[in-house]
């Protein structure tokens, strides 16, 4: 299995020279099986320039891929506009998330390019894309096996363990730690994982203070849930809009005196498991 950064940034997209290291746009990986599979996790800013890398490799070749979407805060899904392989009809995907209202997945994912937001709407789009709702029941993607669980986050969240060929991955960020039952969840699909890629946006001390309730972690709580679950490696993910490079650097170093295999999360990190 092979994972691959495209967005690392929280809340916003953030071009600017002193984040150029890090990288500023938001949330997404792209995932592959040891088998070929194809598998994206969040859609934000970064989602572009995976589809303009998917749109060289496959150079017209129809494309297969399946969709996790944690939620649908703006930074999470502001990237499907502008994945180029979506407006070509002989491309495939299909998505998987938890619906947190009435609404169909599908108008949830579009709302974003209704009038007056986006000249055009989702009907622009002539890939094939199938939707499917989930919840916290496992499930196989192809060759993926997929454990969801729930955060605690402002209008929900999903994090989840990826699993392929021995090897598992676990994604979980936007969540904010307290909420006992979801601490527990996520300690429980962490065991044994041979990596966590955990929400660091904020210093633990924010937490108690001004961004309390905000729905975000810090760096402390990942080397916690590491230490307690058996995890072997930590990626801290969702940087602060606010932290530049240095600061991120600064934040990577704290972490590693208190767990040596950390490293905070870049674009076009590449991992191969």
């Amino acid at each position: 299995m092979r994972l691959r950064f495209w967005g690392v940034r929280g809340s916003t997209p953030t071009p600017q020279p002193e984040n150029l290291r890090y990288g500023g746009n938001t949330p997404c990986l792209e995932f592959r099986s040891d088998a070929g599979s194809l598998l994206i996790v969040d859609c934000g800013s970064g989602l572009r320039m995976l589809g303009k890398s998917w749109m060289k490799e496959f150079a017209g070749r129809p494309l297969r891929a399946n969709v996790l979407i944690t939620h649908f805060h703006w930074d999470h899904i502001q990237g499907l506009p502008f994945f180029v392989p979506l407006y070509n009809p002989a491309n495939q995907f299909h998505f998987y998330a938890d619906r947190p209202h009435e609404s169909a997945l599908e108008e949830i994912l579009g709302g974003q390019m209704t009038q007056p937001y986006f000249p055009v709407d989702m009907t622009a789009m002539r890939s094939n894309r199938t939707y499917t709702e989930i919840s916290t029941k496992s499930f196989q993607l192809e060759d993926f096996h997929i454990q969801p669980s729930r955060l605690n986050h402002p209008q929900g969240c999903l994090s989840y363990r990826i699993e392929n060929n021995g090897k598992s991955v676990v994604f979980a960020t936007d969540t904010e730690p307290g909420n006992p039952q979801a601490d527990r969840a996520l300690r429980e699909i962490c065991k044994g994982a041979d990596i966590l890629i955990y929400d660091s946006q904020y210093e633990c001390s924010q937490l108690d203070r001004e961004k309390k309730g905000w729905g975000h972690s810090c760096w402390e709580e990942g080397v916690q849930i590491c230490q307690e679950s058996g995890v072997k490696e930590l990626i801290l993910f969702h940087h602060d809009p606010d932290c530049d490079d240095s600061a991120i650097d600064a934040l990577q170093e704290r972490a590693r005196v208190r767990f040596p295999n950390t490293r905070a999360a870049f674009e076009v990190l590449d991992i191969a498991l």
